[in-house]
């Protein structure tokens, strides 16, 4: 069974002025985010700005996301590291903390071969019980997982069990799905490819958007689930231009450019990520009018 179908939000951090975690705001945007339809939480990812946290707090935010969330919903905790024991004292600390899987990225830097991945990953699979969701984004780690690295890992290690993919390369998806063969639960990592992840056999999407939109990205998948593909499709292609400019600079900087103009306060951003440029959150709130959004 998959750890959730559909819309997980992949949350950003909100940060007081002098930089540290407002768990406050935290528990507001977790209650907003259940409020709105959203399927789980992805605490601690990319856009949760774990990168720039200590090793305590990004445990601490993990440990406090699933002490508001209280099992509503799945939370699933970011524990990816370059350093294998560095991942594996996260995944374990946020298995303790109580959640309900985890989302490893691959090693970025260091650039292991596949066996190399393969080890890592089943080390960090070896030392937890609960599911874990490979992370793959060649974009951002500079590594590429072969199709039949990710297929082997989730054929062979009982504990990983699909992937977040946001390489964009369809035909490589695609081959990875057949050679699942049934094994690999599939979401998307980019908002603007949802219905066609879907389509490969898809359970969902793991979503900047949804900081913005839950109850829409949450339909976009529900409507493709409840055989309504038209709608789903629609719904899609009407999110492009937000989409487009949610990611006009690095995430997260858009979207917390984007939650900040719709009175939520999520903060600042920790260096060495800027502020949004000026040219570019007009655009970002233009798209937000034409979406219904602010």
């Amino acid at each position: 069974m998959a750890i959730f179908e559909g819309a997980g939000v992949a949350l950003v951090t909100p940060f007081h002025d002098n930089g540290e975690v407002n768990f406050k705001k935290l528990e507001e945007l977790l209650e907003e985010q259940i409020a709105g339809g959203t399927d789980a939480i992805i605490s601690c990812g990319t856009t949760g700005e774990s990168s720039t946290m200590t090793h305590e707090e990004h445990v601490e935010v993990v440990r406090f996301t699933c002490e508001v969330v209280k099992g509503r919903i799945p939370v699933i905790a970011g524990t990816g590291s370059n350093s294998t024991r560095e991942a594996i004292h996260l995944s374990e600390e946020a298995e303790k903390a109580g959640a309900h899987g985890l989302l490893l990225v691959t090693p970025y830097y260091n650039k292991a071969t596949q066996n190399g991945l393969m080890a890592h990953y089943k080390a960090i699979a070896d030392s937890v019980k609960i599911p874990i969701l490979l992370y793959h984004i060649p974009g951002r780690t500079g590594v590429t997982m072969k199709p039949e690295t990710i297929a082997a890992l989730c054929r062979d290690v009982p504990n990983i069990v699909g992937v977040k993919e946001a390489s964009g390369n369809f035909s490589a998806i695609a081959t990875m799905m057949n050679l699942g063969d049934g094994a690999i639960d599939l979401y998307s990592g980019n908002d603007d490819q949802i219905v066609p992840l879907l389509a490969m056999g898809g359970k969902g999407v793991i979503s900047v958007l949804s900081n913005v939109a839950p109850r829409q990205t949450h339909e976009i998948c529900q409507s493709f689930f409840d055989g309504d593909v038209k709608k789903s499709l629609s719904m899609q292609l009407k999110a492009v231009p937000l989409i487009t400019q949610l990611f006009c600079e690095v995430n997260p900087i858009p979207v917390k450019a984007a939650m900040n103009l719709m009175g939520k306060e999520v903060g600042p951003l920790r260096m060495p990520l800027s502020e949004m440029e000026p040219a570019n959150q007009k655009n970002l709130a233009a798209a937000m009018k034409e979406y219904g959004i602010l």
